[in-house]
This record gives structure tokens, sequence and C-alpha cells, in this order.
């Protein structure tokens, strides 16, 4: 396994083959397809910023908050835990990044918009969504050889949106409880320590504002809401401490990144505030 055939992935990506680019991660080690989508998804943010200022960092997160509720569904196998973890764990903990950086330089005023529009953007995606799976599908004889591949779509939309009810209830009690203790938290600390030691506040309202986010979603998730439900164990040691671990490692990781946003800021930032 060549830690270098991330790079030919991305080049794969960039000439738009995407069966090459999936291939490739296919054979690249979880480690590493894990810190190169952290890379990128932070990078992201950044540039969303420097191009469109706030309004960036609104579009992101609501980006973020709808594919990482896609890809809580998805479970893969790291080496270094016994069991199996969720991903969607660097999406989520990017909003979190978004909502300090706002709090830090537009204030709390704009955080908590970007938290309302987070979940509204995952509220109408679910209701687009919802009307997509309900318009009535082609059977076999419809279809004909012709457009024999549409067949399978259906399935698979039902197979990917069909449990968000369950998941839209615990993830979005999760976010919107979380994410405002963020701001406040972020804020808090902010006001005690007379704005010095970003790292503090940032590392710290994000670590227990996600294990407020963790703890909350999967009792929801997995347990209360779900009609199948599964073992407390299980719940505990695959969605809530597995995925919290990589979110305190995350947490770490986003530090510069807080610091970087100052240089990304948009050059009217000055005239506005």
């Amino acid at each position: 396994m060549n830690p270098l055939n991330i790079f030919e992935g991305l080049f794969q990506l960039l000439i738009f083959n995407f069966e090459g680019f999936v291939t490739i991660l296919h054979s690249t080690s979880i480690e590493i397809t894990w810190f190169v989508f952290l890379i990128i998804s932070f990078s992201s943010l950044l540039i969303f910023l420097k191009f469109f200022g706030e309004v960036g960092l609104y579009v992101f997160t609501t980006v973020a908050v709808i594919v990482a509720n896609i890809q809580v569904l998805k479970i893969v196998q790291f080496p270094f835990f016994t069991e199996p973890v969720a991903l969607g764990t660097i999406l989520f903990a990017s909003t979190f990044l978004c909502t300090d950086i706002l709090t830090e330089y537009y204030g709390t005023k704009s955080a908590r918009k970007n938290i309302l529009l987070g979940f509204s953007g995952f509220l109408l995606m679910t209701i687009l969504m919802l009307f997509t799976i309900g318009f009535k599908p082609l059977n076999e004889i419809e279809v004909g050889e012709k457009y024999a591949w549409a067949l399978p779509i259906q399935g698979n939309l039902l197979g990917i949106f069909m449990p968000f009810p369950i998941f839209f209830g615990a993830s979005m009690i999760a976010y919107l409880t979380s994410q405002f203790f963020d701001v406040w938290f972020f804020d808090k600390i902010s006001k005690m320590t007379n704005k010095k030691f970003l790292w503090l506040r940032n590392n710290f309202s994000t670590m227990i504002s996600s294990l407020i986010d963790n703890t909350l979603f999967s009792i929801l998730a997995w347990i209360i809401f779900n009609p199948n439900p599964l073992d407390f164990n299980t719940v505990l040691f695959t969605y809530i401490l597995g995925t919290y671990v990589l979110r305190m490692i995350i947490a770490l990781f986003d530090t510069p990144f807080i610091y970087l946003a100052k240089f990304f800021l948009p050059n009217n930032y000055n005239e506005k505030f």
C-alpha cells in the first residue's frame, strides 16, 4: 500500500475521473484518507471565508451539516480502534470551527445565525429529498432497455435518505444544543481571559461541545428514536467514545486554522468592523 496513491487519487479527481478516484482511495489506508480529508475540509473553509466572508462560512456550514448526516450512515475500521467508527466526524467538527471563527471575528450574532442556517438547510434538503423519493418510480416494463440504468436509483435513494427522519430529529437536537452552547462558552471564556489565549477557548469550547453533540446524537439516534435500538455498549464505544476520540484530535488540529483565519478574512473586513 503506497501512501503516494493519495496524490494519484487527487489527480483523478481533478480530471473528473470519479470512479478512478474512489478506487484509489479504497487501496489507501484509512488513516491517510482521513487526514487528507481533514486538511481539505478545513482548507476549504478558509477559502470560503477569504472569498465570501461570513456568508462563505454560512454556506460551508450548511453543506457540512448535510453531508455529515449522510456520512454518519457509513462506518469504517480504523486500525487503532477495536470497534468500527462512524464517519461524519470531520465535517461535524468543522462546523464548530466555523462557529468559533464567526464568534471571534464577526460576533455571537453572526455565529448564532450560522447555526440556524445550518439547521434550516438540512431541514429543506430533507423535505426536498422526501419529495424526490415520493415521486412514483418507473417499473421494469416502463423503462425498457434504454433506461434500465435508472431502475436501481430509487432503491439507492431510499437506502440513503429514508432513515433521515430518525437522524434528523437526533442530529438537529444535538446540533442546536451543542452549537449554541459552543457560542456561549467560547464567548464566556473570551471575556474571562480578556480575549487572550485563543487556542484555549477554541479547544476547550470545541471539546466540551463535541462531547455534548456526540452523546445526545448517539443516544437519541441509535437508542431512543431507533425502532431497532442498539445495545448501549455498542453505542458507547462505536458512536460516542469512538468518534469523540477523533473529535478531540481534530480539535487540536483545527487550532492553527482558527489562527490562520485572521489572514483569510476578506479585504473589506476592516471596512465593516
